[in-house]
């Protein structure tokens, strides 16, 4: 499938925004279909052209009304995008699934941050800009679920930081 690269994200050639999203819909019906009746959820996530911004990230998440729709936040990636990400994070709370814990560091959020829609990894958690005790709070007073949190770091070095620097705070 050719695909081109843009400073949005990675686009196919061959369709067109209205396209990818009649697409995209009809794949979330289609796994949503499936999850609903196995009891699994799908976590959206912020990365890409279409989802590296909260509205962009309410279109896909609107486009199937699911119980098995849901919200996977990843924190360094909203970062990166350039947005607020307690904002972000408030504002999807509710629907919240699963929560990527990833941290971005200050050279990396210097390097990247507004000219990407994310990353494959970050540092430790508490090694990096994001504010831990903040996204805590906020999964904690407006989530309505218990919420697994996904560390996501370069290293097992850095995994076992992150869970010692999380698991203090929680």
């Amino acid at each position: 499938m050719p695909v081109v690269n843009t400073d949005e994200g990675i686009k196919a050639k061959w369709t067109t925004e209205e396209e990818d999203f009649v697409l995209i819909k009809y794949t979330l019906q289609e796994a949503a279909f499936i999850a609903e009746r196995r009891g699994v959820k799908i976590g959206l996530e912020p990365h890409a052209q279409y989802s590296r911004h909260p509205d962009g990230l309410d279109r896909l998440y609107h486009l199937v009304k699911s119980p098995a729709i849901g919200i996977n936040f990843d924190t360094g990636n909203a970062y990166l995008c350039g947005e607020d990400v307690y904002a972000w994070l408030e504002r999807v709370a509710s629907r919240l699934v699963h929560l990527h814990a990833k941290d971005i560091s200050g050279a990396h959020a210097s390097a990247e941050r507004g000219k990407v829609t994310g990353t494959p990894v970050g540092c430790a958690c508490g090694e990096g800009v994001l504010d831990w005790p903040r996204i805590i709070d906020i999964v904690k007073r407006l989530c309505p679920r218990d919420i697994v949190f996904s560390v996501e770091c370069g290293t097992p070095s850095q995994a076992a930081q992150s869970l010692h620097h999380l698991s203090r705070l929680v």
